[in-house]
């Protein structure tokens, strides 16, 4: 006995499923035509509110001229950073001594109070790799002074420990003397974030350059990194 077919959909059904698609496209047209009216009718309300609040104005004619897209600047703290970076600057001075606080045992070096003397064993040894350089050939005092506050802030900022700052050994300037190497350990004994550097070993540049160790974002003053 052979399997009787499912009957075919009659005619009648096809025209009521074909009714009921078209009602529901009227009744979506009907919703966004509703919803097209409420905004128009916001729009005039608030043209309303705003002629009662400043009197009448006279729009001005179309120029019809197409305005250009111009892209919005990213949002960043500009002014904050320009603020952080001019205080940092500031607090680094030429008159503060800091002479007590080197250290002048097979280089010179420099820990901040709290910092274990290992510290600057491993960061003359190259415990920590450097992340960051800074070379401040050419550059006057006040812009080195400017040079060496944004590099530690911006450092500091991204999270960097470890990094090179290259003074100089002096050989071209007047008596062939250092002039920055002295403003560049005091500089850097100010700042908060710096709790130790060191002389570079000679392959980094020895007696023209510095390692500095900053502390961890969690403010962790000797642990490696």
């Amino acid at each position: 006995m052979k399997a009787r077919r499912p009957p075919r959909p009659s005619g009648l059904a096809a025209l009521a499923a074909l009714r009921d698609a078209l009602r529901q496209r009227e009744r979506e047209a009907a919703e966004q035509a509703a919803r097209q009216r409420a905004a128009r009718a916001e729009a005039q309300r608030r043209q309303r509110q705003f002629a009662d609040a400043v009197g009448a104005v006279t729009p001005l004619p179309p120029h019809g001229l197409a305005l250009p897209a111009r892209p919005r600047p990213a949002p960043l703290p500009r002014q904050r950073e320009l603020d952080e970076q001019a205080a940092l600057a500031e607090a680094m001075s030429d008159e503060v001594d800091i002479e007590s606080l080197l250290l002048t045992d097979d280089g010179l070096s420099f820990r901040r109070a709290g910092v274990g003397t290992d510290v600057v064993t491993r960061l003359r040894r190259g415990h920590w790799s450097i992340q960051a350089e800074l070379d401040l050939h050419g550059l006057r005092r006040e812009e080195a002074r400017e040079s060496l506050a944004a590099f530690v802030r911006g450092a500091a900022l991204r999270g960097q420990r470890c990094l090179r700052v290259v003074h100089g050994k002096g050989h071209g300037s007047p008596g062939r003397q250092p002039v920055l190497k002295g403003k560049v350990q005091r500089w850097l004994g100010q700042s908060e974030a710096v709790i130790a550097f060191t002389q570079a070993s000679a392959p980094l540049g020895g007696a023209g350059a510095l390692i500095v160790l900053l502390a961890g974002r969690g403010g962790a003053s000797d642990s490696g990194g």
